[in-house]
């Protein structure tokens, strides 16, 4: 189950089918490395998106 704790490379690794999840909150920059290394929860601070709503449908597309 992914978290808001979870980073976004970690996500991206096991579940490439979230990118589209991604980029529709605005974090066109998955390929830079260091936001790879960064939480869900701080990118969506970043991005002014809701780390709750992001993680609901990570956690739905992946189906758990």
């Amino acid at each position: 189950m992914i978290t808001k704790e979870s980073t976004i490379g970690d996500v991206l690794d096991q579940y490439p089918d979230t990118i589209p999840l991604f980029l529709e909150m605005g974090m066109h920059c998955l390929g830079c490395p260091a936001s790879r290394g960064e939480s869900i929860e701080e990118a969506c601070m970043v991005h002014g998106a809701d780390p709750e709503k992001l993680v609901k449908a990570i956690n739905e597309t992946i189906g758990k």
